[in-house]
């Protein structure tokens, strides 16, 4: 059997994907936050619980890590052609560990999704029932992601990184064939992202609400960008994050409302989360009783933010690898 000679000279490191992505922040990040923000719509609205999705794609994660030690590969078809998936045993610990939850938690959730049909133990094998919750196929977030990652790839070849010309289909196209592998990936870099933002503002759900009003800014300081940018020439981080702070409460931001119907999250739960989010100095409310960012937390987050936005180098560079062998 003959292989492919792989020219490694045209690969990608994270580090180099990394501070194009960075470099290029005021091009990228209207596109990045709609695509997260997407994903995080999704997650709740599959069981209107953060955390018992989460449950589910680390069982599913590790599912496919399995598939990809045993080189078993399945295309976006091929995944979905059954009802059912089945999984690899798992401890309440592993659970715990890779979640940042509490024992009693996980163990309460891993329950009731048992009691609502969607773990189900026959003898020795766990089986995952999609049939049993609404589970929404990615073909959405194949298509976000695709774009984003098209986007990145215009960035390196802009600074002479990347030699490989793509399109958005190309990529949707290698997404879908090689899913059990790439899906792997985004598992790998979404599980760890969100639950570091977890740990920062204690729940996913404040992390979703806090979310959708940072979207909200973003795309009115982008805007801003555009008007006065006229060049188009890409700000990097830091001087994208200036603007964003310099900028916050300039427009109006979002009532419970507004979030509510954005999210689907109820309004009373948004009204409470929203409440330790101005008592912690990450929004403030303005005359209009709207929720917008405050400068004043935000600041901190940004750090800590340029922090996990590793993870998402690592997922993007081994996609556009796989891209230049394929």
């Amino acid at each position: 059997m003959s292989y492919p000679q792989v020219d490694l000279s045209r690969t990608l490191t994270d580090d180099q994907v990394y501070e194009t992505i960075m470099n290029n922040y005021s091009n990228l990040s209207k596109e990045w936050i709609t695509h997260q923000w997407n994903w995080m719509n999704n997650v709740y609205w599959a069981f209107k619980d953060h955390y018992k999705y989460m449950i589910i794609i680390s069982l599913v994660e590790k599912t496919l890590q399995f598939y990809d030690q045993m080189n078993i590969h399945y295309s976006y078809d091929e995944y979905y052609s059954k009802s059912f998936l089945q999984i690899e045993k798992f401890s309440i610990s592993e659970l715990c560990e890779k979640l940042d939850l509490p024992k009693e938690t996980i163990r309460r959730k891993v329950l009731e999704l048992e009691n609502e049909g969607v773990i189900i133990r026959n003898k020795k094998k766990i089986i995952i029932n999609r049939k049993a919750f609404p589970f929404v196929k990615p073909e959405n977030q194949i298509k976000f992601s695709s774009k984003y990652i098209f986007l990145v790839s215009r960035a390196l070849n802009r600074d002479k990184i990347y030699s490989k010309k793509l399109d958005q289909k190309i990529i949707e196209d290698l997404i879908k064939e090689k899913f059990s592998l790439c899906w792997r990936w985004f598992y790998r870099m979404q599980i760890p992202m969100i639950i570091g933002y977890h740990q920062f503002m204690q729940d996913l759900t404040t992390f979703h609400i806090w979310g959708t009003i940072a979207m909200n800014q973003v795309y009115n300081v982008s805007k801003i960008l555009e008007n006065e940018n006229t060049n188009f020439i890409p700000l990097d981080y830091l001087e994208t994050s200036k603007i964003l702070i310099h900028n916050v409460g300039a427009t109006s931001g979002l009532s419970a409302m507004s979030i509510s119907d954005m999210t689907n999250i109820p309004r009373a739960t948004i009204i409470r989360k929203c409440k330790f989010l101005t008592d912690n100095e990450l929004l403030k409310v303005n005359e209009k009783k709207q929720y917008e960012l405050s400068s004043l937390n935000f600041k901190k987050i940004l750090p800590y933010q340029a922090e996990v936005f590793k993870y998402k180098a690592k997922f993007l560079r081994k996609v556009l690898n796989l891209l230049v062998i394929s």
